[in-house]
């Protein structure tokens, strides 16, 4: 069941979801070569306390950090450790959550470290660029898939490919509640007419090879199967009358 909220919520949701931004702007500026991926994830920690808010994922579903840090080929859901150092020439995608006064925010990003090649500075680019174009379509009367379509359409015509077995999601009370937010139309799926007062997260997962992954020994880090870097933008954006407004950036 999809659950439209009501501008007070929407209210509650574009606070907790800016403190969202704050915290990943910060951990941006903390990204250079030398530092490990649980540095961050401990940064992340001492923000979110900052603030009084509850980091998202810590403890979510058992994932044992408040930061998912994705280095190169993984996709999503890379788990924060002291012997993960990051290098120059690294990309890493940062994805983070809050809970604060009944509401979840939602949020990620790609940054590289240090100086990156064309071929992966072109990557962080089309995914980001893919996710303001799915946005753009987040507009009542339109209907689910033409978010879904315009990110697909822009990532492929750029000859990258679009992660299919992980996608975005409704959020707002709960962390993920429906819709499910695909990056590509899936076939044979119900499309759903997007109406004012619904919230998603939506989140392109891009890779520079094929969409394949495959999820790592943790049980967590998805992977490309080719090895080949991938990058993720997330936004968590409210569907209003006038079109999208975005939540999940600084005041």
């Amino acid at each position: 069941m999809i659950i439209l909220k009501s501008k007070q919520e929407i209210e509650k949701m574009r606070i907790v979801n800016a403190m969202v931004a704050k915290v990943l702007n910060m951990l941006k500026n903390e990204v250079k070569p030398g530092i490990t991926t649980y540095e961050l994830d401990r940064l992340a920690m001492e923000y979110s306390a900052k603030l009084n808010a509850k980091p998202a994922f810590l403890g979510y579903g058992g994932f044992p950090n408040a930061l998912c840090v994705s280095v190169n080929e993984e996709v999503v859901h890379g788990i924060p450790s002291k012997k993960k150092i990051l290098k120059e020439g690294d990309i890493v995608s940062l994805d983070f959550g809050l809970f604060y006064d009944g509401f979840y925010g939602d949020s990620a990003i790609t940054v590289g470290v240090g100086s990156i090649s064309k071929a992966k500075q072109k990557l962080i680019d089309v995914t980001h660029d893919s996710l303001y174009k799915g946005i753009e379509q987040a507009r009542a009367g339109n209907y689910l898939f033409d978010i879904s379509r315009a990110i697909q359409n822009f990532v492929e015509s750029n000859g990258f490919s679009v992660v299919r077995d992980y996608v975005g999601h409704g959020i707002g009370r709960n962390l993920h509640e429906e819709p499910q937010v695909p990056n590509y139309v899936p076939s044979n799926s119900p499309n759903v007419l997007l109406k004012v007062g619904m919230t998603l997260a939506i989140e392109p997962m891009v890779n520079m090879g094929s969409y394949e992954i495959e999820v790592k020994k943790d049980g967590w880090s998805v992977v490309t199967k080719d090895k080949l870097p991938s990058a993720h933008f997330e936004h968590t954006i409210a569907i209003l009358e006038e079109g999208p407004l975005i939540l999940s950036k600084e005041n």
